[in-house]
C-alpha cells in the first residue's frame, strides 16, 4: 500500500507506520514537532476534542458504502450525529437529510434526519489537512460518528485533527467490499490501525456464501478479527446500490449490521442472533 499526497513522492507502508507511530506519540500536535496543517495559508485548523464517544468510520476502497454505514450506525444509536469530513464535491450524505439547517461560519453545512444530526464540510477541500474542526453540537448527543472520507494513507501521512481522532479512538470501523482487492485493502488498514481495535465491515454476502477464492483472500489480520467476532458482513441492498442515500428509511438488514457493529464497539447492545450480520 502507498499513498500519494499532491506534489509529493509516494509514501510507502513502512513510512506510513512510522508516521502513524509519531501521530500516536503526539509529535504532530501543537508544541510537539511539526506545526498543524494549515488551510490555504491561513490560520491552523483548531484541535477537536469532545466529551461524547467518537466512532471513526473509514472506507478501505472507493464506494464501499462507508457513508451509508456511518449513517446507519448513528440511526441505530439514536441521539447521535454524523460528521462527514470529505470535500463537498464527494459527499455521500448530501441527499440524506430531511431538513437542512443552514451553514456555520466555520465551513460546515448542518442538517437533520430524524434524531440524527448531519454535519457536512461545505467547501472544496484539496486534502484532509484542510478539513475544518467540526462545530459543537447544538444539543447533547450520545455518539459522534466520524465519516472520515479520505484514504487512510493520506490521513496518516498528513496528520491533523482527523488523524488524531482516528489514532485516539478506542474502536475504528474499516469498511471494505467482499472482493479480493477489497479484502487486501482491508488487510492493509488492519495492519496500519492495529487489528485489536478495528471492526471490519465487509459489504457483500454472508460469510458462509463467499466463494472459495474470496475466502482464501482473508489475510492473517482479518482472520484474527474474524476469530474475535469483529468481522461483520453488511448486506448489499439493491435500491441503495442504485440510488445511494436519500430520505428513504435505511433497510432493516443494514440497520441490523450497524447494531452489531455498535455492540462490537462497546457502544450498544449486540442484537439477537436473529439479526443479520
Amino acid at each position: 500500500m502507498s499513498a500519494t499526497v499532491a506534489g509529493r513522492r509516494p509514501v510507502g507502508l513502512d513510512e506510513l507506520r512510522r508516521a502513524w507511530a509519531a501521530i500516536e506519540a503526539g509529535q504532530f500536535r501543537a508544541g510537539h514537532g511539526p506545526a498543524a496543517p494549515r488551510r490555504g495559508g491561513g490560520a491552523a485548523v483548531r484541535p477537536w476534542r469532545l466529551s461524547e464517544p467518537v466512532l471513526p468510520v473509514l472506507g478501505c476502497v472507493g464506494q464501499a458504502g462507508a457513508s451509508t454505514l456511518a449513517l446507519a450506525i448513528a440511526t441505530v444509536a439514536g441521539r447521535a450525529r454524523v460528521v462527514e469530513c470529505c470535500s463537498a464535491t464527494a459527499s455521500g450524505l448530501a441527499g440524506a437529510a430531511t431538513a437542512e439547517l443552514g451553514t456555520t461560519g466555520g465551513g460546515w453545512a448542518l442538517a437533520r434526519r430524524e434524531e440524527v444530526t448531519l454535519a457536512r464540510a461545505c467547501g472544496v477541500l484539496a486534502g484532509v489537512g484542510e478539513v475544518p474542526a467540526p462545530p459543537d453540537p447544538a444539543a447533547p448527543v450520545e455518539l459522534t460518528v466520524l465519516d472520515v472520507g479520505w484514504d487512510l494513507g493520506q490521513v496518516m501521512a498528513t496528520g491533523g485533527w482527523v488523524a488524531d481522532t482516528v489514532s485516539e479512538a478506542c474502536t475504528v470501523v474499516a469498511v471494505t467490499s467482499a472482493t479480493v482487492p477489497g479484502l487486501r485493502r482491508g488487510e492493509n488498514a488492519l495492519t496500519l490501525l492495529g487489528a485489536d481495535r478495528v471492526v471490519l465491515a465487509v459489504v457483500g454476502p454472508a460469510r458462509r456464501r463467499w466463494p472459495r477464492p474470496l475466502a482464501a483472500a482473508v489475510g492473517p489480520q482479518a482472520a484474527t478479527v474474524e476469530r474475535a467476532g469483529r468481522m461483520v458482513c453488511v448486506p448489499v441492498h439493491g435500491r441503495l446500490a442504485i440510488h445511494g442515500l436519500d430520505t428513504t428509511a435505511l433497510p432493516r438488514p443494514v440497520l441490523g449490521a450497524a447494531a452489531t457493529i455498535l455492540g462490537q464497539a462497546g457502544l450498544g447492545t449486540p442484537p439477537s442472533e436473529g439479526h443479520p450480520s
